[in-house]
């Protein structure tokens, strides 16, 4: 009787345990659900109908507070910019908006400088901000990045400044030698020596105004939509010839080699422009009677051919502080020099564009006292037509017979870029890049 007791008592004490157990766990469930997560914020029920699908239109960041400044709602673009942390809003002048905005009602725009997450570079991101308030207890905050905004404006700033800087020079030289034509006009001597200045400062205020109309182009134009081949041949013969009268006077001798009947993928009008301004440039900046070297390659690459055309002189090379910058706009290594050779700082810049537009680039090599070799690297003309041929392919409006002549195009390209990329045991592949001698005076 008693071990029948004790068994009984034995399952009324498991009975309790069991049902304690049960409660707790129940309890503990119950707390689990009703705790907040980062999901929760987003989808939070308090928002008025509709607010949730306006907020994931918006181009701006947006971020819904309640009364005790929680996150009710924020996009991931709030999230990217390190916004919201924690389920709270993370910035302090912002948060402070909100506070204001939810006491008196009234909208607030403010702009601000926040530091870049995962930099210590100390970078700012500038940022608009504005507070509004969302029904009777919750505060919209709306900001919109203006980083990219301001850097062109300042690129935009730069320029005008250079601009004008660059303009108001030969103006200023034209109104002043005007004004000593007139003081002298009973001197011919002295107005044939003032007339032939006149001349050079406005040649040099035309070739000013064409290299900013010419740089205005390649940046707003699309080289590839009038794109065809063109023979790297005849680009290096328009080169020569539009710099052989400046070379002659200097007695500087432009050769070219490499490897012939090269094709590359372009604008022929840019492309001329380009190599052109690097021709122009080595001539410009070489010594008297010294030697000016073009060859062009074929490099063959993974996802193809490029054509790289060097262009080395033997003038009085880059630094190492200059190399990154000789690209910029109006830019000069020494500005005293070019201004006697009457460059504008705009040609490289020029090239620079020319070869992104392309689908290329353009390096340099230099050393002080050594000369110069720029590189122009470029889409070979069958890679190049094959690659917008598939790209062609996957446009479901393109007709019939465009398919067809493009495919004709490219075929009559096949014969020739195989021909180039097998050069006869005449050519002179082989030195194209062979570096020049340190500056000398040819015989």
């Amino acid at each position: 009787m008693d071990v029948n007791a004790a068994v009984a008592a034995l399952a009324a004490i498991a009975g309790v345990l069991t049902g304690v157990i049960a409660m707790l766990a129940f309890r503990f469930s119950e707390r689990e659900q009703r705790r907040p997560t980062r999901s929760s914020l987003h989808t939070d029920p308090v928002l008025p109908p509709g607010v949730d699908t306006v907020l994931s239109v918006l181009r701006s960041s947006a971020v819904v507070l309640d009364e005790a400044d929680g996150v009710v709602k924020a996009s991931s673009a709030a999230y990217a910019l390190g916004l919201v942390r924690g389920g709270k809003l993370a910035v302090e002048p912002m948060l402070k908006m909100a506070r204001d905005t939810r006491r008196d009602g009234e909208i607030r725009q403010v702009e601000l400088d926040l530091p870049r997450r995962g930099t210590g570079r100390g970078e700012a991101l500038a940022v608009s901000a504005r507070v509004a308030p969302l029904g009777s207890r919750l505060v919209l905050l709306l900001v919109e990045d203006l980083t990219e905004a301001r850097r062109i404006e300042a690129v935009r700033r730069d320029f005008v400044a250079n601009v004008s800087h660059e303009l108001k020079t030969p103006v200023g030289a034209l109104s002043l030698l005007s004004e000593a034509v007139m003081d002298a006009s009973e001197d011919p001597e002295a107005v044939e020596r003032f007339a032939g200045r006149m001349q050079i400062e406005a040649t040099r205020l035309t070739n000013l105004v064409q290299e900013l109309i010419d740089l205005s182009r390649v940046q707003n134009d699309d080289p590839l939509e009038d794109a065809e081949p063109v023979r790297v041949d005849e680009l290096v013969a328009e080169a020569v010839d539009r710099c052989r009268h400046a070379a002659g006077t200097k007695e500087i001798t432009i050769a070219a080699g490499g490897t012939a009947g090269l094709r590359i993928w372009g604008n022929r009008g840019q492309l001329a422009a380009a190599l052109g301004n690097l021709v122009e440039n080595a001539v410009n900046y070489s010594p008297a009677r010294t030697r000016v070297g073009i060859a062009a390659r074929t490099v063959v690459q993974p996802g193809g051919d490029l054509i790289e055309i060097a262009v080395t002189d033997q003038g009085i090379g880059i630094s190492e502080k200059d190399k990154e910058r000789v690209f910029e706009r109006f830019y000069r290594v020494d500005p005293a020099r070019s201004r006697a050779t009457g460059g504008t700082g705009l040609g490289l810049a020029i090239v620079k564009h020319v070869a992104a537009s392309h689908g290329g680039e353009v390096t340099v090599w230099s050393a002080e006292g050594q000369g110069s070799t720029f590189t122009l690297r470029l889409p070979e003309a069958r890679a190049a037509a094959r690659n917008r041929a598939h790209q062609m392919s996957q446009q479901d409006e393109m007709s019939e017979q465009d398919e067809m002549s493009h495919r004709d195009d490219t075929g009559s390209l096949d014969g020739e870029a195989r021909r180039a990329s097998h050069p006869s045991p005449h050519s002179s592949e082989s030195s194209a890049y062979e570096t020049l001698p340190s500056p000398e005076v040819l015989p």
